[in-house]
């Protein structure tokens, strides 16, 4: 098997210096500087900010700029040129035509060309090649390795080929090319630590970026999860998505996104609900223009619609799989129909104004004629849009429970604890599972629901259902979801939601060692970074926890949750030179960005104190090199002993 393996790898490599040629490639390769990576997560559909933070290499552009121009340049021309990098389109439009000079379209391009060469210090000329855009590929390739101060003729070509470009009317897409290089200099590699899903209209304007961006990873957050299993055949999952775009005024951009049958739904609401002031919808800001009072009316009335419909279907799994545990809140058999209370955990509580006539007494989970096909057509529209079935496929593919990368953890929610900082424990297929092995469980599941999304009621299908809302799920991290409540009781006191003990004791460092070891990392070089819940800056609450050895960069970066957190938002980026933490603040629009020729609204604080210079040898893409190493290696020993 052995000499089978190395005569393949004869075929590519059919000539010693070729192998040579390779050998010392990846040698040097190890030796570069790791390249910048940035994490982010919690984007909830908010593709503006989601845009703004890649475009601006969440600040690193403007960085760069400061250190390449330093003096020479002061900060009006900095943050001109930054903004120019970002929105070349909307800069370039903005101005008069004036202003646009052959003279200005040369030192621009000139500059443009000069600062990716800059950018590109860290990387091959194979690597920068990939990032340059095709059809200008070999002019800037031929601009940024000529040096037009070294020779007269030198200079002449230079200005020959920008000269030529600005009479060919092409200045402007060209500095448009260039500008989109860079970003993607900036920042290497993205890692989404889950939820892109919920609270606004946006995920698919976000995950068309994710789709085309050049290196990417996501680890599963609970509303990527919830929105998986619709598409795997989830019923529940689907009427909650809906439900939630019905609560924050979005359900009719999932409509026309996705080309979704909503019609049956609409009649039905309308004809079989009156407004709750429960229901009323959550606009924003953005969304309030679009809406008027009759809309506004339908909306209540379908969120209604949907909700009840959740319930039924909730009230089903939960009946099928009792092995989740879960009948204490199989909620709509709790009600007592002829007093209009019901009973929850002991204590009873009147309904306020529930919709009695919705639901058959005698079997309050099951759904009636007309919920069972406005059921059946939601679900079969949203299967077979074109545009589910490419973010299917995709999140399958870059997506994972969690990811060691780097030598850092990543994941989304949660790692179950009991109260003493044991690994909690979930009972499932006769298997007690916990820690790192209770993520693979789910991660297996998640993948095996979307081989066959034609069987619905199928244990991996109803296990993402259960990533949502069960007690012990690693996405969820709380002991119940207490939507049924907060629509229809008045006493606060059972809105309640007890938080896993996780994330108290993730502020302590014997906790964070003992994941990071469960996951196979050593603490004392490796960190966690986790999203799920929005930190509370406002409050007080820092990001940076157990040490320095957790980060949480949930920092709302949907405006949803900007009333709770205070800022718009965390990322995180990690450089050869160790961490720096990035605090968003808001901005209203990109033109007011443009008035203002501002720096981009970040703040930036290293977390790390000077390290040493990690190189491509010390990651996880340099181990996979490195095996190449050896394989050529190995090549040379055994053509020479042939």
């Amino acid at each position: 098997m052995k000499d089978k393996y190395f005569e393949l790898l004869k075929e590519k490599y059919n000539t010693p210096e070729s192998v040579y040629t390779e050998l010392m490639n990846l040698e040097a390769i190890q030796n570069l500087p790791k390249g910048t990576e940035l994490y982010l997560s919690d984007v909830h559909g908010a593709s503006k900010e989601f845009k703004h933070i890649l475009k601006t290499g969440s600040g690193n552009v403007r960085e760069k700029i400061e250190n390449f121009y330093g003096d020479s340049w002061n900060e009006e021309e900095k943050n001109q040129f930054s903004l120019l990098i970002s929105y070349p389109k909307k800069v370039l439009s903005s101005m008069q035509a004036s202003e646009k000079t052959d003279s200005w379209y040369y030192q621009t391009i000139t500059h443009l060309i000069d600062f990716i060469g800059f950018c590109a210090a860290k990387y091959t000329r194979s690597k920068l090649r990939k990032a340059l855009p095709k059809k200008y590929r070999y002019i800037i390739e031929e601009l940024l390795y000529t040096d037009p101060s070294s020779h007269k003729d030198r200079n002449d070509y230079y200005d020959s080929i920008l000269n030529r470009l600005i009479e060919l009317k092409q200045a402007e897409r060209f500095i448009v090319s260039l500008c989109g290089v860079i970003p993607r200099l900036v920042i290497d590699h993205l890692h989404l630590v889950g939820d892109i899903f919920d609270r606004s209209g946006g995920e698919y304007t976000v995950m068309k970026e994710l789709m085309q961006h050049h290196s990417v990873d996501i680890q599963w957050g609970n509303h990527d999860v919830l929105w998986l299993g619709a598409m795997h055949g989830s019923k529940a999952n689907l009427l909650t998505l809906l439900r939630i775009a019905a609560r924050y005024g979005y359900l009719y951009d999932l409509e026309k996104t996705y080309g979704l049958n909503l019609r049956p739904l609409f009649l039905y609401a309308e004809n079989h609900y009156a407004e709750h002031a429960a229901f009323k919808p959550k606009l924003t800001s953005g969304t309030e223009r679009i809406f008027n009072k009759e809309k506004e009316s339908l909306l209540n009335r379908v969120h209604q619609a949907l909700a009840i419909m959740q319930f039924k279907l909730e009230g089903q799994l939960i009946e099928r799989r009792p092995e989740f545990d879960m009948d204490w809140r199989n909620i709509l058999k709790a009600i007592d129909f002829e007093k209009g209370r019901i009973t929850i955990e002991g204590k009873t509580y009147s309904l306020d104004a529930f919709p009695y006539d919705s639901i058959d007494k005698h079997a309050p989970n099951q759904l009636n004629a007309d919920e069972t096909y406005i059921v059946e057509t939601l679900l079969a529209s949203f299967q077979q849009a074109e545009k589910m079935r490419r973010i299917n496929k995709f999140l399958l593919r870059k997506g994972s429970m969690y990811l060691v990368y780097n030598d850092q953890l990543l994941y989304h929610g949660c790692i179950p604890l009991k109260e003493n900082g044991e690994f909690a424990c979930l009972r499932l297929k006769e298997k007690d599972l916990k820690g790192k092995e209770l993520l693979d469980f789910f991660e297996y599941h998640i993948k095996k629901a979307a081989e066959h999304p034609e069987k619905q009621e199928d244990f991996s299908t109803d296990l993402e259902w259960y990533a949502w809302a069960g007690p012990l799920s690693p996405l969820f991290g709380r002991n119940k979801m207490t939507t049924f409540e907060r629509y229809y009781i008045e006493n606060e006191e059972t809105y309640k939601e007890e938080r896993d003990p996780y994330f108290d004791l993730r502020n302590e460092e014997d906790t964070a060692d003992a994941i990071l070891r469960e996951f196979g990392l050593n603490p004392e070089k490796s960190k966690i970074i986790n999203g799920h819940t929005p930190v509370k800056v406002k409050k007080g609450e820092e990001p940076v926890k157990a040490g320095g050895k957790v980060f949480v960069i949930d920092g709302g970066m949907n405006a949803a949750y900007q009333k709770t957190t205070g800022i718009a938002g965390y990322s995180l980026l990690n450089n050869s030179y160790g961490f720096q933490l990035v605090t968003h603040q808001t901005f209203d629009t990109r033109d007011n960005l443009l008035g203002e020729k501002s720096k981009e609204a970040t703040l930036k604080r290293m977390i790390d104190k000077k390290l040493e210079r990690k190189l491509i040898k010390n990651t996880t893409i340099g181990r996979s090199i490195q095996a190449q190493i050896e394989d050529l290696q190995s090549l040379i020993s055994y053509v020479n002993d042939d």
